[in-house]
């Protein structure tokens, strides 16, 4: 089995700003407007490089996906900040008529996603912001794991025309995938090879999915792992080549478990071959204050809760 290690851990959140920064020098076209979170959404470099092309909006999020829809009639390509929980549940009308049902060229930059944004609680926690944006017409709704992956995946949307959802968040997380990565919409990643289940992952659980492949292999189980990094558009035919050899899977994520990437295989399954399938995400429930690793754990979104799941699929499947 492959073995992953990671040298350091970096937040995602700071791999948008790298990406973004980036992107400013190679295309005049991209813009930046963000709803007075600068900081937390490590937009300074942009700002202070291109102040030009940076819109700082306030806390007015409504009007800020107004205004990225507007530029985007002429011709700029705009990115737009503020915490998954106004990037969509307070914005969500204007998101639809104004971006999605337009079409338009609009890219929503999501920080401080899940549990994960910690001590904030519950009301700055959004865990329905995937089943939200990708229940949108056209919308591309992406989900990176690291650093590395949430800067390829930056500057890779701005080549993309359309309305793109791109989810990332606070804590600081294993940073393994290689800094020069090709990121492609829609292609999910193959990390780990096995036969006995798979496992579908998704951001921050995907270093903790590895951590559980590792553990199920001192059990006899070889796990495939697959990082889903975008869930719309699902890589249809990774997710089916993996269960026909496994017939069995796991789908794993920081968001509710109504809407999310699971809902998204089941519905894949169902139209295809069934097979049976554990969630690893939360139960219809809100969040609360608490550390990330204190929630994450209460919540069983942990490695020895994939393991668990992975352990109890592979016996319903037998």
């Amino acid at each position: 089995m492959k073995k992953y290690t990671f040298t350091e851990k970096k937040d995602t959140r700071s791999g948008f700003g790298a990406g973004l920064s980036e992107l400013g020098k190679k295309n005049p076209n991209v813009v930046a407007l963000c709803a007075d979170l600068t900081g937390s959404l490590k937009m300074d470099a942009f700002q202070k490089e291109f102040p030009e092309r940076f819109v700082q909006v306030g806390i007015a999020e409504a009007n800020m996906i107004g205004i990225a829809a507007g530029l985007t009639i002429g011709g700029k390509i705009p990115f737009t900040g503020t915490f998954a929980n106004f990037s969509t549940g307070r914005v969500y009308d204007q998101i639809r008529q104004s971006v999605a049902y337009s079409g338009k060229n609009v890219k929503i930059c999501a920080s401080h996603a899940g549990l994960t944004l910690g001590e904030d609680g519950a009301t700055h926690q959004i865990l329905e912001d995937i089943g939200l944006m990708k229940m949108l017409p056209g919308m591309v709704v992406i989900n990176p794991c690291d650093y590395n992956q949430t800067k390829a995946a930056t500057m890779a949307i701005a080549d993309y025309k359309g309305p793109v959802y791109l989810r990332f968040g606070r804590p600081a997380v294993p940073n393994f995938t290689p800094a020069d990565q090709t990121f492609e919409i829609g292609k999910a990643v193959h990390l780990i090879h096995g036969h006995d289940v798979s496992i579908f992952a998704t951001g921050h659980l995907v270093w903790k999915a590895i951590q559980a492949a590792e553990i199920l292999a001192e059990k006899g189980i070889n796990a495939d792992v697959i990082n889903i990094h975008t869930i719309k558009p699902l890589d249809e035919g990774a997710v089916l080549e993996s269960l026909s050899r496994t017939r069995c899977v796991v789908t794993a994520e920081e968001h509710q478990m109504h809407g999310g990437l699971g809902d998204s295989i089941a519905q894949l399954l169902a139209r295809n071959n069934p097979y049976p399938q554990e969630y690893v995400a939360v139960n219809d429930s809100f969040g609360e204050s608490g550390t990330p690793d204190e929630l994450l754990r209460k919540y069983g979104l942990e490695t020895e809760n994939i393991v668990e799941a992975a352990l109890k699929v592979f016996n319903r499947k037998s």
